[in-house]
């Protein structure tokens, strides 16, 4: 059903995309898939990594980390956005399309306060996305 699987993640949480992260496994099993991980990053020096080539092999290292823990084929693609907090869903639309995925597994988050000002970014990349789009609830 599906042969590609994409999931984001964001590398300075990794440790909180555990339960997407199984999730996307867990299909990725079923299906026989292999697993994208997309990371959007700017051109500026940020908390992850000093320029978008560093970005780019920690985020292979970070795919090559679960394709061996996980027993998957996992790959990496990373987007470079001029401003990520603003241009996020229009950067993993776009990776969808480039990458020919026909699966989105994202992580959420608890709602708060903010949730009732501004969407979150699950939410608004399941309403526009063409594809399938899982969003897995966090602790």
């Amino acid at each position: 059903m599906f042969s590609k699987i994409m999931v984001p993640v964001d590398l300075a949480h990794a440790a909180r995309l555990d339960k997407a992260l199984q999730m996307a496994s867990d299909l990725a099993h079923l299906y026989k898939a292999h697993v994208i991980f997309v990371g959007v990053t700017s051109p500026q020096p940020g908390p992850v990594a000093h320029n978008p080539q560093e970005f780019s092999a920690k985020l292979d290292a970070f795919a090559a980390e679960q394709a061996g823990k996980r027993g998957i084929s996992a790959s990496g693609h990373a987007v470079v956005s001029h401003d990520p907090a603003v241009d996020l869903e229009a950067a993993l639309l776009k990776a969808c399309s480039d990458t020919g995925a026909g699966l989105i597994v994202m992580a959420s988050h608890i709602p708060g306060v903010s949730n009732y000002l501004f969407h979150a970014h699950g939410g608004r990349v399941a309403e526009m996305a063409p594809v399938s789009v899982a969003v897995v609830r966090g602790d």
